[in-house]
């Protein structure tokens, strides 16, 4: 039997859910809710292996209740519903520790898949979600402006942005800490900033790596 918690703000959806899932062999519904601002004493008391968590409820959001139990929980299951495959709420959703993510509209057996599969180790997703978080993970690959750093001078900003000192960071390249600071003040001169603060925080704004 596949444990499952259900949060949702729609009373109509949330026992549609929860007989749709009591009347399927397999399942057994611990617990159901209009919101999840008690979710990590829930889980704690509960046990579910699965969670259906709807994104959008009032007070704490699906996303809240993602981020606090994945504060204390690491091993139950998390599928995300909503009404709208919206890409903020997709990379909200994933940088906080969500399994899947389904679309409420999906099909009832759609649905009863999704739990499965995540419970067994996958990552269920409708299609149109799984198109945007490959454009989401796209639009995060290395940008194209360099700003005429050399390579050297971005092993060294690499090294900065990896929290290094200037004496790890000459250690690590084998260079001499002269030689260290000289590439930081012309990658200061080529990022126009001047602290090292500023150039770490540029080099991940305009994904520069």
């Amino acid at each position: 039997m596949i444990r499952v918690l259900l949060y949702d703000d729609s009373d109509q959806f949330r026992e549609a859910i929860s007989l749709l899932l009591e009347q399927t062999a397999g399942f057994d519904v611990v617990g159901k809710f209009n919101n999840c601002e008690t979710a990590v004493a829930d889980v704690e008391l509960l046990k579910p292996e699965v969670i259906l968590m709807d994104i959008d409820m009032p007070g704490a959001t699906g996303i809240d209740g993602v981020r606090m139990i994945r504060q204390k929980i690491a091993d139950v299951k998390i599928i995300m519903l909503t009404v709208f495959d919206n890409n903020k709420n997709i990379y909200d959703a994933i940088r906080f520790g969500a399994n899947g993510y389904v679309l409420k509209k999906s099909t009832p057996a759609a649905i009863i898949s999704a739990i499965r599969d995540v419970y067994e180790g996958g990552a269920p997703m409708n299609s149109s979600i799984a198109t945007q978080v490959l454009q989401m993970f796209a639009g995060m690959l290395p940008g194209t402006q360099s700003y005429g750093l050399s390579e050297k001078e971005k092993e060294v900003l690499k090294s900065l942005v990896d929290g290094n000192s200037y004496k790890m960071v000459a250690a690590s390249l084998k260079i001499s800490i002269d030689t260290v600071r000289s590439h930081i003040r012309s990658i200061y001169e080529k990022l126009q900033v001047n602290s090292k603060s500023a150039a770490v925080a540029k080099a991940l704004k305009d994904r520069i790596l």
